[in-house]
């Protein structure tokens, strides 16, 4: 799926705003909060959402008069977590966190949470796609994993999520980019398509970088490229797919949401939370560890991104074959 830039403008304002939220901190609402936060992670433990949102909670915890939890929710591509939170009590006791997989399930799933079915509240950031492999299948760039399949179609097995999700949706984009075909085990979420890959039982993989980076520093896994406009800070050896002459783009992103009727004050009391903890430099960095790029953003900014987002790789997703309900 297409990763947006972000615009001057956009950086500005959401710099804008942190700055406000840091100076200010967070309101306090009327008897909020009064017991524990929960974020809803739509994935299984151990996977990129699950990681960012117990990175979140974690900080926000040190902020907040409560200790903020995690809880996951899996199941149906990741569809039911999303569901979860979207119609949890508005009290702004219950947030969700979502990714790109939340635009491509609504064109697979006719159950799936629309976007008005909920309050998006806080960008967290981007998360670019890549193309991994074993070290040991012999395959050491793009072109030769183009070429084998051309030559063998199926012939490379690719862990990725369950469709709906992001990494299956970053394959299915490079078949239909590259013209070739995969053979693509579904895994629910990020951690056990990288115990997959790791065991040998899928030769390849379309996961965010953050996700095989030490793999590869080790030499197991060669990521091959990544889906982005500019390199990873985690792997500056690694190229862009359009270094090498592909123009290719797609990965994840994330971003906390509330369900419908959160009450405005308590609404204004999560987003200066949220806001000040992720603009704390200190979570950054904490974050950029773990392999996170965070630019935080209020919640019209965030609104804005699905939806520019959503406008982005509809005509991609529908050339891909991928949109099977709610066509434009």
């Amino acid at each position: 799926m297409t990763m947006l830039r972000l615009s001057r403008r956009t950086l500005f304002n959401a710099l804008f705003v942190s700055t406000l939220a840091l100076a200010a901190g967070p309101a306090t609402a009327a008897g909020f909060p009064e017991k524990p936060i929960t974020i809803v992670v739509n994935w299984p433990a151990g996977g990129g959402q699950d990681t960012a949102a117990r990175l979140i909670a974690d900080w926000a915890s040190k902020r907040a008069p409560v200790p903020i939890i995690v809880s996951n929710v899996t199941g149906a591509g990741g569809a039911n977590g999303i569901r979860a939170a979207a119609e949890a009590e508005p009290d702004g006791y219950t947030l969700g966190i979502m990714g790109s997989s939340f635009v491509a399930r609504g064109y697979l799933n006719e159950n799936a949470t629309p976007l008005e079915d909920i309050d998006p509240l806080v960008f967290f950031g981007p998360d670019p796609g890549a193309l991994e492999v074993r070290a040991d299948t012999g395959i050491k760039t793009v072109q030769d994993y183009i070429d084998k399949l051309k030559a063998e179609p199926g012939s490379i097995i690719n862990g990725n999520d369950a469709p709906g999700g992001s990494s299956h949706i970053v394959a299915s984009l490079f078949e239909s980019a590259f013209d070739v075909e995969m053979t693509k085990v579904p895994y629910q979420g990020y951690a056990p398509t990288v115990a997959a890959i790791i065991s040998g039982e899928v030769q390849s993989a379309t996961l965010p970088v953050h996700q095989l980076a030490d793999q590869h520093k080790a030499g197991d896994i060669i990521i091959l490229a990544v889906a982005a406009e500019a390199r990873h800070f985690l792997t500056p050896d690694v190229p862009t797919f359009k270094e090498l002459g592909f123009d290719f783009v797609a990965g994840d992103w994330r971003a906390l949401f509330l369900p419908n009727g959160v009450p405005s004050e308590t609404k204004t009391y999560l987003e200066k939370l949220f806001m000040e903890t992720m603009s704390d430099p200190a979570f950054v960095e904490a974050a950029q560890k773990v392999g996170f790029m965070v630019t935080p953003m209020p919640p019209a900014e965030t609104k804005a991104w699905i939806v520019a987002h959503d406008a982005a790789v509809y005509p991609i997703l529908l050339d891909a074959d991928l949109v099977t309900t709610r066509k434009k």
